[in-house]
């Protein structure tokens, strides 16, 4: 019998891991679950205008193609509206859209890199970019965010992370699961650092309009310090990921960043991946930000003061500061691994949370849960928790 051959760059190890083995258990034997994991706001019980976002989508217009490799004019200036909505300007010629981040990163990749070379990513972070990098043939290497009366950059950790191979730096911004925002002084030490090594920066903001402060937060979309991508999408902004609309905006000293568009406009000429109907459905799926934005931040404030309430009438465990996005992470006794701790509250709660080593946080004595959950499930599920300690 004949053996296929499989590129090296998807050997990954595809066994499930014992936490994702015990919740498919559970859910076959259909066992009572609260999920505080829950990322997907379709699933959480937010009212969208169904009638406005199912007219968008059957426009009459769509009918015809029109191949237009960065986008159709006309959804590009929607996505430069919304900036425009922020106080920050954005040109439409200046922006590719994308059907999701996880594609304008490719974009970026194969853009700047050649196989082997390296972008650094933030620890604690989301663990996309490992398989993002592998599937380009782009190696990922890691600077610390520190904990210290909040989260930052640790900048002395992030430049030892330079090698002469390092092509860019990215920054999420808020960080996912952390919440923290880049301040301005960190921002502006990034673009100095990237723009005296001729690196690259990506900014990921897909999670930017949620802070929790209320004030509106930079964006480095207008950056011209050194060449940057930012990468946004209505995903996460109007809470629509089953769209499949996202961009990368373009900015950075001049001639770079036309050399750069270029080379941009023909990798996404190459995949034409932006269908029709949504590009016209484009201002209407933006104009939901509003009505969706203020319906998560009004659960999300409502869980994390229930989360503040029963974790002040405790004293085992905490919440690290966070300043905007969608989870908290807690710091718990590290009695066990945390994912011992996650599986134990699954098997003997019901209750499903992430363990800090799947964002990749340094030690143990962290667990990470969703803000967007239903306010009683969420307030169930954090007191099921807290009896573990």
């Amino acid at each position: 019998m004949s053996k296929a051959h499989f590129a090296k760059r998807t050997n990954w190890n595809l066994e499930t891991n014992r936490l994702a083995d015990s919740l498919a258990k559970r859910r076959a034997a259909g066992k009572p679950l609260i999920d505080l994991t829950e990322s997907n706001p379709t699933k959480c019980g937010f009212e969208y205008d169904a009638r406005a976002i199912l007219a968008a989508l059957a426009a009459p217009a769509s009918l015809k193609y029109e191949p237009e490799p960065k986008g159709l004019e006309f959804a590009r200036q929607a996505v430069s509206r919304y900036y425009a909505g922020r106080g920050e300007r954005v040109a439409p010629d200046d922006i590719i859209l994308t059907t999701s981040t996880s594609e304008a990163y490719s974009f970026v990749f194969r853009t700047l890199c050649e196989p082997g070379d390296e972008i650094l990513i933030p620890a604690p972070s989301y663990p996309l970019f490992e398989f993002l990098g592998d599937i380009q043939d782009v190696k990922v290497r890691r600077y610390p965010l520190v904990y210290d009366y909040g989260w930052q950059i640790d900048f002395r950790g992030l430049e030892t992370a330079l090698t002469e191979r390092t092509r860019a730096v990215i920054v999420v911004h808020p960080n996912n699961p952390t919440g923290h925002f880049c301040s301005r002084a960190e921002s502006g030490k990034l673009k100095e650092i990237c723009g005296s090594r001729n690196l690259a920066l990506i900014a990921d903001e897909v999670f930017l309009d949620f802070s929790f402060a209320g004030e509106r937060r930079h964006s480095f979309a207008t950056s011209d310090a050194a060449l940057t991508f930012t990468l946004s999408g209505i995903s996460k902004i109007c809470g629509l990921p089953q769209m499949k609309f996202a961009w990368l905006a373009v900015s950075g000293p001049r001639e770079t960043k036309a050399k750069t568009l270029m080379r941009l406009e023909i990798i996404a000429d190459t995949y034409l991946s932006m269908n029709a109907p949504i590009q016209h459905a484009a201002p209407a799926l933006l104009a939901q930000r509003e009505n969706f934005q203020r319906q998560l931040m009004v659960r999300v404030r409502s869980n994390l003061d229930e989360l503040d309430g029963q974790l002040n009438r405790q004293k085992a465990c905490g919440r690290l500061e966070l300043q905007g996005g969608w989870n908290a992470v807690l710091r718990v006794p590290a009695t066990r691994s945390d994912e011992d701790l996650a599986i134990e509250l699954l098997d003997a709660k019901g209750v499903h949370v992430h363990p800090g080593h799947f964002y990749d946080f340094a030690t143990e004595g962290h667990v990470v849960v969703s803000l967007i959950t239903a306010e009683s499930e969420f307030a169930d599920g954090i007191k099921a928790l807290l009896t573990m300690f």
